[in-house]
């Protein structure tokens, strides 16, 4: 189906060119990707049009940092990869800012988890360090949604007991996690964040760690204004990040509090809405957009 946004939907792309955007900065799951986890194809011919007209491609996800080194490996120089929910920003390998959690919180946050599955709720915690992800179930259900998101993992026996710079803990529900697991950690909701970033993923960090707290931190040390970007999200996980930039961009299929929050509206992700978006708006000579 052709691109034709209506003026509210999406700005003139005159708009966005005086600007002067400097950087482009996109969720992964439900965003860039589509719903079967597939980069569009047209990807690396865009990211080298934007190389070429000085841009920064920037993703941001609550995947680990191995995970997105290794998906853009051929092309990560000098990108900056906002990992774990912004508690993990890394530039060529070194680290640019970290929101690590207090020494026992991540165990606090393990007894939880263990009691809703004791209490029949099919859920499983990934404790997310610098190093690596732990995980303490060994069932393969729960390791194939591990992978998809944590390419360096490691089954433990205590995952309250690892030896690492925890960054966040990850909770994976089967059922639904807004409905289910968020309400069941309203106490560390006081606290920490408490964020739905997926329909069953749960992310517990510092109340000072998100994408956009990570993306105003990149902006001040690149010299890039909020006007000067451009951020694309679907979900709750987003939402201070699009507070972050002025081109702030919804996708189609996003959560309607995302939809609300957001400036503008992006095609689905299933209709690679990110990257006809920034050719549109940047006139990106990239055949098939």
């Amino acid at each position: 189906m052709p691109y034709s946004p209506s003026p509210l939907a999406s700005p003139d792309s005159t708009a966005v060119a005086s600007a002067g955007i400097r950087l482009v900065v996109t969720d992964m799951d439900g965003t860039l990707l589509d719903d079967d986890k597939r980069a569009p194809e047209a990807l690396r011919e865009v990211l080298g049009r934007l190389r070429e007209r000085g841009v920064l491609f920037s993703p941001a996800s609550g995947r680990q940092y191995a995970t997105l080194a290794r998906e853009f490996a051929d092309v990560a120089e000098g990108m900056v990869f906002i990992a774990e929910n912004g508690t993990y920003v890394v530039r060529d390998g070194v680290e640019l800012s970290s929101d690590p959690l207090a020494p026992g919180v991540a165990a606090r946050v393990v007894a939880a988890v263990r009691q809703l599955a004791a209490d029949g709720v099919d859920v499983g915690a990934v404790v997310c360090g610098k190093r690596s992800a732990y995980v303490e179930r060994t069932d393969e259900a729960f390791l194939a949604e591990v992978r998809r998101y944590y390419v360096e993992h490691r089954i433990v026996e205590d995952v309250a007991a690892v030896d690492d710079e925890v960054i966040k803990v990850a909770l994976f529900d089967f059922g639904s996690a807004e409905r289910t697991t968020a309400p069941a950690l309203a106490d560390f909701a006081e606290t920490h964040q408490v964020v739905v970033s997926g329909e069953h993923w749960v992310d517990v960090m510092n109340r000072t760690a998100n994408k956009g707290a990570a993306l105003r931190r990149l902006q001040r040390e690149l010299g890039i204004t909020p006007a000067q970007t451009l951020v694309f999200g679907d979900y709750l996980n987003d939402l201070e990040m699009l507070d972050a930039a002025e081109w702030s961009f919804a996708m189609a299929n996003a959560h309607p509090e995302v939809v609300r929050r957001a400036r503008h509206l992006a095609p689905s992700n299933n209709d690679n809405g990110v990257l006809r978006t920034v050719a549109r708006l940047l006139d990106l000579p990239v055949k098939g957009l």
